[in-house]
């Protein structure tokens, strides 16, 4: 299947929903940056979760980033998300190794305690940034927390990753469901009931339920309408002249002392891992740029 996100409406639309199969991003993801299975965990939920809330976005050019510093092994994970569906992210410690809790992946044990900060930029004098503190650390409350405290949106936030025997990613995504102010009690009481009874994301997903399938679940009895679909991906835009600019901004004296160490530099993307080099002559003109 490949990864993509609806977004849909139900109640006649006192619910917003959204709903996301991410399985190849993740993996795409842990490939980059060799994570172990808990880290894969981790990244893989919030990836998924921060694209799909990219999607809530309007313009093009904005961009949503999701930064979770914890006191767990983990040491903390940054996604970036755009609003057409491309999302990169990396976790500070990608070789995290933790037992399982309850048969599971514990996702919620390698972050610990921590504070997750929402940074939306929408092309305004100053970003909008929203912060939490950590509820479970298992990412899907913590940004089910974040909803309803600093947006004041109540919503149910359900996110998965599933990992094969080999450590590959065997199924990853997720839905987002929130409900407008206006909702009438019934329709509010029915999704609570669905709520309770789904089963989890990656047991859906590991049926072969689509997207759509998942929101089928979660919205039923509640004339559920598809508004679109978008292809979703793990997107890096950083480049060789990208990260010149970053080489530049570190100053004249750094540069120089590279220079004079004599030898290549390799510069490697936070978020895709992807290695750049440069050779002793490229790091004079970078010099001769930076005066």
């Amino acid at each position: 299947m490949k990864d993509y996100i609806v977004r849909a409406t139900a109640g006649n639309t006192q619910i917003r929903a959204f709903a996301a199969v991410t399985t190849n991003l993740v993996e795409e993801a842990r490939v980059h940056h060799q994570t172990s299975p808990v880290a894969t965990a981790a990244l893989g939920r919030l990836l998924t979760g921060g694209v799909m809330m990219g999607s809530m976005m309007k313009n093009d050019t904005d961009m949503l980033t999701i930064q979770i510093k914890c006191s767990g092994d983990i040491e903390g994970l940054t996604v970036t998300a755009d609003s057409q569906g491309n999302v990169k992210g990396y976790v500070f410690n990608p070789d995290v190794m933790l037992p399982p809790k309850n048969g599971k992946l514990d996702v919620g044990g390698a972050l610990g305690q921590g504070v997750m900060t929402i940074i939306k930029d929408m092309g305004l004098k100053e970003p909008y940034s929203g912060q939490t503190i950590l509820q479970t650390g298992e990412i899907a409350e913590d940004l089910t927390y974040y909803f309803a405290t600093s947006e004041q949106v109540p919503s149910s936030v359900g996110l998965g990753v599933l990992m094969n025997g080999d450590n590959t990613v065997r199924v990853a995504g997720g839905f987002i469901v929130q409900v407008m102010p206006f909702i009438e009690d019934e329709v509010l009481n029915k999704l609570e009931e669905n709520i309770k009874k789904i089963r989890s994301v990656t047991a859906m997903l590991d049926d072969g339920h689509t997207p759509e399938q998942m929101l089928e679940q979660v919205l039923e009895g509640l004339d559920l309408k598809i508004t679109d679909t978008m292809p979703t991906q793990f997107y890096c835009n950083c480049s060789k002249k990208r990260i010149e600019k970053a080489i530049i901004s570190i100053g004249k004296k750094e540069i120089q002392e590279m220079i004079d160490e004599g030898k290549e530099i390799e510069v490697k993307c936070h978020f895709c891992n992807t290695a750049y080099h440069y050779s002793v002559d490229e790091l004079k003109e970078l010099l001769k740029k930076s005066r």
